[in-house]
């Protein structure tokens, strides 16, 4: 089997799907991360963060949209499958990437302190778990930054 082709313009596309659910998340109140998971070329799933929205700790934008990808797939295994997601993954994210063996993982603004995709550990690429994702840092990676930057110091405004 050939090896898939990563094509970064493709990467710079689908993470602004991931931005423009990302924005939708600020808009609502929520912490600003969104998450597309991509199929063949399209997109079969896009969420973002709603934690507050649902009162619901593990509503993060990678576990809602990974939930919608395995109803569309009809399948819990997404193996033919890459999440864009503006923020590296948490290890609760990443956990569940690994579990549901998503081929690729692409995210834009690193987690020095919490980010499960090697900032602070690297549970996609575990070697003891059953599975391993390929990760493309970085894309997008000063937009991804900035909503993040720009929510919390708003935030920190109104105290």
């Amino acid at each position: 089997m050939d090896e898939p082709v990563i094509d970064l313009q493709s990467d710079h596309f689908f993470m602004g799907e991931a931005l423009r659910q990302a924005a939708r998340a600020g808009e609502a109140g929520e912490v600003p991360v969104g998450a597309v998971i991509v199929r063949a070329g399209r997109i079969i799933a896009r969420a973002y963060n709603q934690v507050e929205l649902l009162i619901d700790a593990t509503a993060h934008a990678e576990m809602l949209a990974l939930t919608h990808a395995e109803e569309a797939a009809g399948d819990w295994r997404l193996t033919d499958c890459t999440v864009y997601v503006t923020k590296e993954p948490c290890p609760m994210c990443a956990g569940a990437m690994v579990h549901v063996r998503l081929a690729r993982v692409v995210f834009g603004a690193h987690d020095e302190k919490g980010g499960a995709a090697g900032s602070a550990l690297n549970l996609l690429q575990f070697p003891t778990l059953n599975h391993r994702c390929e990760i493309t840092r970085g894309v997008r990676e000063a937009e991804c930054r900035a909503l993040l930057r720009e929510f919390f110091a708003e935030q920190r405004r109104k105290g």
